[in-house]
């Protein structure tokens, strides 16, 4: 079926540009200047968001429930806030789970759940210094196994973040021939331990400044790798909370734009009413918009896609077609996604959201299916 959604704001890389869209099928058949349709009032017309690290949502865990019903559940949560694209992420647990997870995501994919591209494998293979709330029992070396069962993944897209200092440069290497996007996150490594990594095959880090080894005048360490190169992805949690703003500042004036990623971190608790959960055990609670535990350890987020968007406008000072880039087509190049993701074009995917004056979501569509189609059918 097509459908022309008019009276809209175009947001593109280059700029915002005023005209019309046109979807047939599952992709974007036009762009100009077409009236009638659906009239989005003079609203932003985005590409979807993608997001590379989602734990839950819904009142959903995957931890707790590695399975293809826990994907559709978060993806459904999440689809409400712009998310279009997403990597169920698994926090660090055996390796029996992690199999099951990535099972579960084999049969996402196969039953068709709207956005699920792959899954995100945050740990086990991480350092107990920054562990964050990570469980320091499930922790384990990167070995041959291992690699076997990161790239076993029959579909989709794996995304692992590990402590390079603690794997071998050549089992870094063996993951990256097989397919699977590696970055550097929960980890204590030099400024020469994560060049070396970076060299093995990582190609971003997870959240930049959180659970990682600072920028000082004589230990540039983790940051401070990240910030002298043009190359590697940085995913950053924009809430306000887990890096102040005027950090994000200094990190964005320093590399080009393209380079960042915008995240959540997401917990269950975005797209619930209850806002607290169990994790590994721990009591986690959302105060002030934040995600802690019992002793304050930060805890995942309560932040969604398009939070991160607004944040990033009024916080970071940055143009809308930047913060959209940073939520869309930048996710993709890293992920090694098909280019027609992640940007508005004629034959691209029709993975889209309607933002309202405010920036707030008016309207979803994954593959040209709307919010309301896609809910009708699960």
């Amino acid at each position: 079926m097509s459908l022309t959604l008019s009276n809209a704001r175009l947001v593109t890389p280059v700029g915002v540009v005023e005209g019309s869209l046109t979807i047939d099928g599952d992709h974007i058949a036009a762009i100009g200047a077409e009236t009638g349709g659906l009239d989005l009032d003079g609203g932003y017309l985005l590409p979807g968001f993608i997001d590379t690290q989602v734990n839950g949502g819904g009142g959903v865990l995957f931890n707790d429930t590695p399975t293809a019903e826990a994907v559709a559940a978060i993806g459904a949560a999440h689809r409400t806030y712009g998310t279009t694209g997403f990597f169920t992420t698994l926090i660090s647990d055996d390796l029996s789970v992690v199999d099951k997870a990535l099972r579960a995501t084999e049969a996402a994919i196969a039953q068709g759940v709207p956005g699920v591209l792959g899954i995100h494998i945050e740990g086990p293979f991480l350092n107990v210094k920054r562990k964050g709330t990570h469980d320091e029992s499930k922790f384990r070396r990167l070995d041959a196994e291992a690699v076997r069962l990161l790239s076993s993944l029959k579909s989709g897209k794996v995304l692992l973040t590990l402590a390079p200092e603690l794997a071998a440069p050549e089992d870094i290497r063996a993951l990256a021939e097989a397919g699977v996007i590696i970055a550097a996150g929960h980890t204590d490594a030099t400024y020469a331990e994560a060049r070396r990594g970076f060299g093995a095959g990582i190609t971003g880090v997870t959240h930049l400044y959180n659970a990682m080894s600072p920028l000082s005048h004589r230990a540039p360490g983790v940051v401070g790798a990240v910030l002298e190169s043009d190359d590697i992805y940085a995913g950053i949690i924009v809430d306000g909370a887990h890096v102040d703003p005027v950090a994000l500042k200094i990190a964005l004036k320093s590399r080009p734009h393209d380079r960042f990623m915008l995240v959540t971190d997401a917990m269950p608790t975005v797209g619930s009413a209850t806002k607290h959960f169990n994790l590994m055990g721990k009591d986690i609670r959302v105060e002030n918009g934040v995600c802690v535990g019992p002793d304050g350890t930060l805890a995942g987020s309560d932040l969604d896609m398009a939070t991160a968007v607004r944040n990033s406008v009024q916080m970071l000072d940055l143009p809308l077609e930047t913060a959209s880039m940073m939520a869309s087509e930048a996710p993709a190049r890293f992920m090694k996604l098909p280019k027609t993701y992640g940007h508005l074009a004629v034959g691209a995917r029709a993975d889209l959201v309607w933002l309202d004056a405010d920036l707030q979501v008016r309207g979803v569509w994954i593959g040209g299916r709307s919010d309301e189609a896609l809910r009708k059918a699960a």
